[in-house]
């Protein structure tokens, strides 16, 4: 007699598929996944919600869409070109970065071939990215103390949050001021509907076409358009300057909208300019799909010094993070009581 299949829980089937439980109930959520129920209502998912789970998996991994991913699912190839011209720039960009690395081992085995050993520094080198991160350090001023905050490993994604009053927004501005070609993108986006962006798109159709490419890409996605992300996709999809810092990326988007436009910027692919935004929204940092090339910058309450907080719970500041991210009626009974500085070794 044959065993039946097993059958997983969700923690178990996204521990299996590298996912989180999050994004199975998002495909759940948008009828791409229909996992089995036990007796007491839980979730099963047994060989079948598996293997559709993995493929959908993967076609998010290649930067499709959710709206994309279902039709693929239907098997209807409509509009999988953008989003297949994308995933070609992303590895032809890893092939370029391999070329580099082979010119430089052949010119290492060059030098070997005329006697000449090659240093540990350039053969260190074969490890290093193609582009060295950039790199900002500086004095901080009131309300701090002016003690030295150095960033020496700038992500692509750089999200800045913290507790009402801890000066986030002085420090989103410092760092708009300080690192080369960068730009403060503030609330005044959102003055009059967005009027700004608007005339500046109308000036600038180049501009006004990538907008309208990325509006339709994250409404696909379950984003709801308006003037506010519009403001917003203004200012992302300019060519410069070349870094943005922004405020408050989740204002004025519903809870949809911010979790559409956090996995937009996820899938910018490498060589993507680096970005940096506040944020106190659990849609836009969650916790559980921060990625390798994502940094979380926390400020504390009463001043003390921003520091970086890594994503997992034992990391030295994750309780006041997770705090900071909770729904307001939480903040409301924690705001100001939990005040931490990074561990010192």
């Amino acid at each position: 007699m044959t065993a039946p299949p097993a059958f997983l829980n969700a923690s178990e089937a996204a521990g299996r598929l590298g996912i989180s439980i999050k994004a199975l109930r998002l495909y759940e959520e948008r009828g791409l996944l229909a996992p089995n129920r036990t007796a007491a209502g839980w979730r099963a998912y047994g060989p079948e919600a598996m293997s559709r789970a993995a493929e959908i998996a993967a076609l998010r991994a290649l930067g499709f869409s959710l709206a994309q991913v279902a039709r693929v699912l239907k098997g209807d190839v409509q509009g999988l070109e953008p989003a297949l011209a994308a995933h070609q720039a992303v590895l032809e960009g890893q092939i370029r970065e391999l070329v580099g690395k082979v010119e430089k081992v052949r010119g290492l085995k060059d030098d070997l071939a005329r006697g000449q050993a090659p240093t540990a520094g350039r053969l260190a080198q074969l490890a290093a990215p193609a582009a060295p991160r950039l790199r900002v350090a500086f004095d901080l001023p009131w309300p701090w103390g002016g003690e030295r905050l150095e960033l020496t490993d700038i992500r692509a994604l750089n999200h800045i949050t913290g507790p009402l009053g801890s000066g986030k927004t002085r420090l989103a501005k410092l760092l708009a001021e300080t690192l080369p070609d960068a730009a403060f993108l503030g609330l005044e986006r959102l003055a009059e509907n967005g009027a700004a962006a608007r005339t500046r798109l109308e000036a600038d159709p180049a501009l006004e076409a990538r907008v309208e490419r990325s509006l339709a890409w994250l409404v696909e996605d379950g984003a709801t358009a308006s003037d506010a992300l519009i403001a917003l996709l203004a200012g992302l999809e300019a060519e410069r300057p070349f870094l943005l810092v922004i405020d408050m990326l989740e204002q004025g988007l519903d809870r949809a909208t911010q979790e559409a436009l956090i996995a937009h910027l996820r899938r910018r692919g490498p060589g993507a300019r680096p970005l940096f935004f506040l944020t106190r929204s659990s849609a836009i940092l969650d916790l559980e799909a921060v990625g390798p090339d994502e940094a979380i910058l926390f400020c504390p309450a009463n001043h003390a010094p921003p520091f970086q907080v890594a994503p997992h719970p034992f990391s030295p500041g994750y309780e006041a993070l997770a705090s900071c991210l909770a729904p307001p009626e939480v903040r409301a009974r924690t705001e100001g009581v939990i005040a931490w500085r990074p561990e010192v070794a």
